[in-house]
């Protein structure tokens, strides 16, 4: 009811009646409601994720490793370790298809975004969760750069959020422009090298403003992920990639398709240095000595080595070549060390493949030497009184309850020394080690550089002792060089970018380790080998060549050292597993990677014949020369082997290749007691020594 006084009408609780708002009210108050909301839980939401942002003063500031650049020993450039980073291009300076390049491959909409791309995001969001994992991402150019500057590469939500904010600002700090040269040169290209200047010199030996249309895609394809697509290791799959960069190039109109099919038709060409990935076994290896030389480095270091990268290239296609050829026989792996008569290592080879497998077989890896090891043996029996023409039998003999057999499983008599070292017959090499005394014969292989553990046991003479390539070819380059102990070494000097010298290999002096007439002895003994014993599938025609083949025990592990004058390669064959080969010995592939590289190597290195060393004694008389010291050898096992493939073929020459000779091969098999000939007296043996 009214009142009477005029004033407004009260409910019965003295309440009044508040008006309704209209659906425009509503909505606005609601709007203005969830606005202040939003306003709030905004304001806090990146209050809590840009409390720890990083500092962006740091832009322009590169937090890198030191760089170590290794040269050849002619000033090439074999590679490079740690980070690379050279200044930066001008993008003016550039061909305008190498920006566009990254932009068609990595973020299309570039120039239309502010920073983050949603079209990108949805479309990248709806392809995940219908694969079920990530296949593919939306980040762009600026948000890639933020992440790159500024983040850790940690996938979490945080992240992301901190990377959209900081593509906001850069892009509310930078032009496009400025942002894809910042872009293109921090952005990381993979084998080291941070920025499209320094991933140009070091894929192609260019400077960025020459790459060509194809170059250009195939660096632009190689962010994706770098190792995946190296050009280097991945060469399929990195001009796969280009190829998709050069179509999506002409989808964006930043080249014709005639330009895209030109770039198609012309192979790239990576540099040479990259291309050579096998010297990175070598650089392994020196890389381990560097802390020990000049401690963990500070700066930027430029290290020239020993290394010969022609020699290298011609060891690697020599390696490539045997074990494309003999891979149907079982030959998975190789090693070869080339070392001159100073012990510098011109080529090294650790593997099949550095990208496959980067363990280092040449330096790292231990195997059973075989009869390999048997010029040791013989350099021991020379220095007790042996010579070339003493008379031996090969006949059983058992030596501890132990029996060793030739290959053959024959014997052929009385023969002189030198013939049982061409022909590697097991059962003389035996008899003699026990005579001079193992332990003579391992203070022997020591002085000439053989490092690893060396067993006293009679297996020990026919190579039942387990050493590197390294070791072996250091340990024959004392027969090389005129009897002169040496040790392998690669680092010449150690100096910064500046020309400052940190580290420089001293001359030294290499001690006389083997005397005459003993070197003599077995430099003839060891061209024996080539000209009419086990390693005659070795000779190089007008070449002083010598060596000595080495088989295990069921073709696990196959040897050839061979030297010249002042040169010296050990080359080994084998799989990392330790499993059998198929009839591989000495005299086969390993014999036929070491004449392939030195047939290469030789006119190169002009090497001399292989000296006599010191002063023979006065009055000595040398024996007969070693064609007719070793006689004609009367061989019954040369025939071919049932089931054995035929002579190999290198350079479009078949090379006679002998079948194994007795003794190349240890087998020990227990026998009854056997009577023995002694030639010489016994030298007297330590007792109480196991190993050495």
């Amino acid at each position: 009811m009214a009142r009477k006084d005029g004033g407004p009408d009260r409910n019965e609780h003295g309440g009044g009646r508040k008006p309704r708002r209209s659906f425009l009210g509503n909505l606005f108050y609601w709007g203005a409601v969830l606005a202040v909301w939003g306003l709030i839980f905004a304001v806090v939401f990146f209050a809590i994720f840009a409390r720890d942002l990083p500092d962006t003063s740091s832009l322009y500031e590169v937090d890198r490793q030191p760089s170590i650049t290794y040269l050849d020993r002619s000033g090439a450039l074999i590679a490079v370790r740690g980070t690379q980073m050279a200044p930066p291009v001008d993008l003016d300076a550039l061909p305008d298809y190498v920006p566009a390049a990254f932009v068609a491959i990595e973020d299309r909409r570039f120039y239309h975004h502010p920073g983050f791309d949603p079209i990108g995001m949805s479309r990248a969001m709806a392809s995940n969760l219908k694969a079920g994992r990530v296949v593919q991402g939306g980040s762009t150019i600026t948000q890639q750069l933020a992440k790159n500057l500024f983040l850790t590469p940690d996938q979490n939500m945080k992240r992301k959020v901190q990377e959209l904010m900081l593509a906001v600002w850069l892009e509310m700090k930078f032009t496009k422009k400025e942002i894809l040269a910042l872009y293109l040169n921090r952005v990381y290209f993979g084998a080291g090298a941070y920025g499209i200047e320094a991933a140009s010199q070091r894929y192609f030996d260019k400077s960025a403003d020459k790459l060509t249309v194809g170059e250009s895609a195939l660096l632009a394809g190689l962010l994706k992920a770098p190792s995946r697509y190296s050009p280097v290791s991945e060469s399929e799959r990195a001009a796969t990639r280009a190829n998709v960069v050069l179509n999506e190039m002409v989808e964006v109109g930043a080249i014709t398709p005639a330009q895209r099919d030109a770039a198609v038709a012309e192979p790239v060409r990576v540099s040479r240095t990259l291309a050579s990935q096998h010297a990175q076994y070598f650089i392994d290896w020196l890389d381990k000595q560097i802390r020990g030389l000049v401690g963990e480095p500070t700066e930027d270091m430029v290290v020239e080595t020993t290394l010969d990268l022609t020699l290298q290239t011609d060891a690697e296609r020599a390696v490539r070549r045997i074990l494309d050829r003999d891979k149907g026989r079982g030959v998975e792996q190789a090693a070869l060390v080339a070392l001159d008569g100073e012990g510098r290592v011109r080529a090294m080879i650790g593997g099949g493949s550095y990208a496959d497998s980067q363990f280092n077989r040449a330096t790292d890896a231990r195997r059973q030497a075989g009869s390999a090891w048997k010029p040791f043996v013989y350099l021991a029996a020379v220095e007790a009184g042996y010579t070339p023409t003493t008379p031996v039998v090969d006949q059983p003999v058992t030596i501890g309850g132990w029996s060793p057999k030739n290959y053959s499983g024959n014997f052929s008599g009385q023969m002189t020394l030198a013939q049982a070292v061409a022909q590697s017959t097991n059962t003389v090499a035996a008899y003699v080690a026990d005579q001079v005394g193992r332990d003579a014969v391992a203070r022997a292989a020591r002085r000439l550089g053989i490092s690893s553990e060396i067993g006293l046991q009679p297996s020990m003479a026919l190579g039942a002792v387990e050493v590197s390539p390294l070791e072996m070819a250091q340990a024959y380059d004392a027969f090389a060089n005129g009897g002169k102990r040496v040790e392998a070494w690669g680092i010449s000097r150690i100096r910064t970018p500046s020309g400052r010298v940190i580290y420089s290999h001293g001359a030294g002096e290499n001690g006389q380790t083997i005397n005459n007439p003993s070197l003599y002895y077995m430099n003839q003994m060891l061209r024996g080998v080539i000209t009419s014993g086990s390693g005659r599938s070795a000779a190089i025609g007008g070449r002083d060549i010598a060596g000595k083949t080495g088989t295990t025990s069921d073709y696990k592990d196959a040897w050839f050292v061979g030297y010249t004058g002042g040169f010296v390669a050990a080359v080994w064959v084998g799989k990392d597993d330790n499993k059998a080969m198929r009839g591989v010995t000495g005299g086969s592939s390993p014999a036929a990677i070491w004449r392939g590289f030195m047939e290469a190597a030789l006119p190169r290195l002009a090497v001399q014949p292989i000296p006599n060393g010191p002063p023979l004694p006065e009055g000595w008389v040398a024996p007969d020369p070693v064609g007719d010291m070793m006689g004609q050898v009367q061989d019954p096992y040369a025939q071919p082997v049932e089931g054995e493939p035929g002579p190999p073929i290198i350079d479009g020459q078949p090379v006679p290749t002998p079948a194994p000779l007795p003794g190349d091969q240890p087998v020990i098999r227990p026998t009854s007691p056997q009577p023995t000939v002694k030639e010489a007296p016994r030298a007297e043996k330590k007792a109480d020594a196991d190993f050495f």
